[in-house]
C-alpha cells in the first residue's frame, strides 16, 4: 500500500498547493486590480496624509506602476516567502500585524473545536444510553436547536449570566482563562451540531450491523459495545466533518471575538475594512485559505490510515496499474 498511498499522499499535496495559489490569485485580482485601483486611491486619500513621495515609493513596492502580470507575480513570490506587504495605515509589515493577534485566534478555535468535539460526543453517547421513552428524542433534537441558534445569540446569552449576573469572568478581562472558555462555548456549540448528526447517525448504522448483534449476544454492555465496536467506525467520517467546520470556526472566531471583546483577527480585519487596509486584508484571506487547505489536506491523507477500506481500495488500485 506505501507505493499506492505515496501517489495518492502526493496527489493530494500537489492539489492543496493549486488551491492555496488560485485563492491567492483570486484575492489579489479582487482587492488589487479591480477598476479603480483601492491601494493608490486608499493612499492619496487626504485624510491619510501621505507625501507624494511616500505613495510613490509604496506604488513602487507594490508594483502598481507595472502590468497586471509582474504585480501577481511579485505578490506571490513575496506570498511564498511569507512577505504579505506593508500596512497602509501603520506602515508596519503586515506578517507583524497578522502575527500579534493570531494567538489569540488559534486559541479561541481549538478551543472551540475541543467544546464542540466534548458536546458532540456527549449528545451522542446518552443517545445511544436512554431508552426512547426517557429523553432521546429531546437529544437527538440538541443538533438542529444548537445549529439553529447564531453564535453572537449564545454568546451575548453567556455573558449576561456568567459574567453580569454570577461574576464568573470579567468582561473586561477577555483573555482570561474563563473569558476564553464562555467565548469558546459560544463558538462551539452552533459546530457540535454537525459533528453530532454525522455521529449520532453514524452509530445508529453500526449498531444495526451484525458484528454489533453478536457482540450484544455475547453478553457485551452498552459501554463496552460503544467503546470496543461503535466508536472506532462511527467517528471516521467525524474526521472530514471537522475538517470542513474549519471556514466556520474562522468565520465564527471573528464575530465571537467582537461580543467578547477579544484582540484577534476578527478585531484586525474588522479595523482594516474601517481604514480601507487593503494589504491586511489580502493577507487575513490568503491565511484563512491555507488554513482551511491545509487542515483539509491532513483529513485527506489522515483518512485513509485509519479506514482498511480505504487502504483497500488504494492497495487495489496500486495492483491494478501495475497490472496494466
Amino acid at each position: 500500500m506505501s507505493g499506492g498511498y505515496g501517489r495518492y499522499a502526493a496527489g493530494r499535496v500537489a492539489q492543496a498547493v493549486v488551491v492555496v495559489l488560485l485563492a491567492y490569485a483570486f484575492t489579489f485580482v479582487v482587492i488589487s486590480v479591480l477598476p479603480g485601483d483601492p491601494v493608490t486611491s486608499t493612499l492619496r486619500d487626504p485624510q491619510n496624509g501621505f507625501t507624494e513621495e511616500e505613495i510613490a515609493a509604496i506604488v513602487a513596492y507594490y508594483g502598481l506602476d507595472r502590468p497586471v502580470h509582474e504585480q501577481l507575480w511579485e505578490s506571490l513570490t513575496r506570498f511564498l516567502v511569507g512577505d504579505f506587504g506593508v500596512s497602509l495605515r501603520s506602515g508596519l509589515p503586515v506578517a507583524d500585524l497578522v502575527g500579534e493577534v493570531l494567538w489569540s485566534t488559534v486559541v479561541l478555535a481549538l478551543s472551540a473545536l475541543a467544546v464542540a468535539l466534548v458536546l458532540a460526543f456527549a449528545v451522542a453517547a446518552g443517545v445511544r444510553y436512554l431508552p426512547p421513552n426517557r429523553g432521546q428524542g429531546v437529544l437527538r433534537a440538541f443538533p438542529s436547536l444548537f445549529l439553529s441558534v447564531p453564535n453572537f445569540v449564545i454568546g451575548l446569552l453567556l455573558i449576561n449570566v456568567f459574567a453580569f449576573q454570577l461574576g464568573l469572568f470579567r468582561v473586561i478581562d477577555s483573555e482570561g482563562p474563563l473569558a476564553t472558555l464562555f467565548a469558546a462555548i459560544a463558538l462551539g456549540i452552533p459546530v457540535s451540531a454537525q459533528v453530532a448528526e454525522v455521529l449520532i447517525a453514524n452509530l445508529d448504522h453500526e449498531a444495526g450491523q451484525e458484528y454489533a448483534s453478536v457482540a450484544r449476544s455475547r453478553g457485551l454492555g452498552r459501554t463496552g459495545l460503544l467503546l470496543r465496536h461503535l466508536l472506532k467506525p462511527s467517528a471516521l467520517p467525524v474526521v472530514t466533518v471537522v475538517a470542513l467546520t474549519v471556514g466556520e470556526l474562522l468565520g465564527g472566531a471573528v464575530i465571537t471575538e467582537k461580543i467578547f471583546g477579544r484582540t484577534g483577527v476578527g478585531s484586525l480585519v474588522e479595523r482594516s475594512v474601517t481604514t480601507q487596509d487593503l494589504p491586511v486584508l489580502q493577507a487575513v484571506v490568503a491565511l484563512a485559505a491555507v488554513v482551511f487547505v491545509v487542515v483539509n489536506l491532513v483529513a485527506d491523507l489522515v483518512y485513509p490510515l485509519l479506514d482498511p477500506r480505504v487502504r483497500t481500495g488504494l492497495a487495489a488500485r496500486e495492483r491494478a496499474g501495475v497490472a496494466a
